[in-house]
């Protein structure tokens, strides 16, 4: 179970870290916050995972 799962969040929350985050850490504090920054640290690398897979054009043709 946990080999599925490395294979499966890992990869992608070790982007976010690096990618969003920097140094791994949150700008905001509490957990309001810190979800809400999370939230868009996801949204943020989803979009850029569907630009990768779909393309800029596509993307905006199933959008519209």
């Amino acid at each position: 179970m946990m080999a599925k799962r490395q294979a499966i969040v890992e990869h992608p929350f070790g982007n976010l870290k690096q990618w969003v985050f920097g140094n791994g850490r949150f700008l905001l504090r509490q957990l309001a916050g810190a979800s809400t920054e999370m939230a868009l640290a996801v949204q943020a690398y989803n979009l850029k995972r569907a630009i990768q897979v779909l393309g800029a054009r596509r993307l905006i043709e199933l959008m519209g």
